[in-house]
C-alpha cells in the first residue's frame, strides 16, 4: 500500500504542476490537492513505525480522512471543469480503491484490538 499510495502522491504532483501552467487554476484549491494527496501516503509510512496498535489506528485513520479530502478535491475539479474530465477520471478511481483498501485496513484493525 506504501508504493501504491506514493505513485498516487506522485501522480497528484504532476496533476499539479500542469494545472499551475494552466491561467485559470486557483493555486490556493491546487494547494489543498497537493497537502491533501501527498499526506496519504506519509501518514501511511508514519503507521509502519508506530508505537502501538493505537498509534497504527490513528496514522491509518488520518490517511484515510486525506484520502476523502483528496477524492473531494478531484471531483470538484472535474465538475468545475478546471481542466477536461479526463485528467482526473484515473485519479478519483484510484482514489476511490484507495480508500476502500484504508476503510478496510481500519475497521479490520480495530476489531482486531478488542479481540
Amino acid at each position: 500500500m506504501q508504493e501504491r499510495t506514493f505513485e498516487f502522491s506522485c501522480r497528484i504532483l504532476r496533476l499539479y504542476r500542469y494545472m499551475l501552467k494552466q491561467s485559470q487554476t486557483n493555486d490556493v484549491f491546487c494547494r489543498q490537492l497537493v497537502r491533501a494527496g501527498a499526506s496519504i501516503g506519509a501518514n501511511l509510512e508514519e503507521a509502519t513505525a508506530a508505537q502501538s496498535r493505537a498509534d497504527f489506528i490513528s496514522k491509518c485513520n488520518i490517511a484515510l480522512k486525506e484520502a476523502r479530502e483528496t477524492h473531494y478535491w478531484l471531483r470538484l475539479f472535474r465538475e468545475t471543469e478546471m481542466l477536461p474530465a479526463s485528467c482526473f477520471e484515473n485519479l478519483i478511481e484510484e482514489s476511490n480503491e484507495i480508500l476502500s483498501v484504508l476503510t478496510a485496513i481500519v475497521k479490520n484493525t480495530r476489531i482486531n484490538s478488542k479481540t
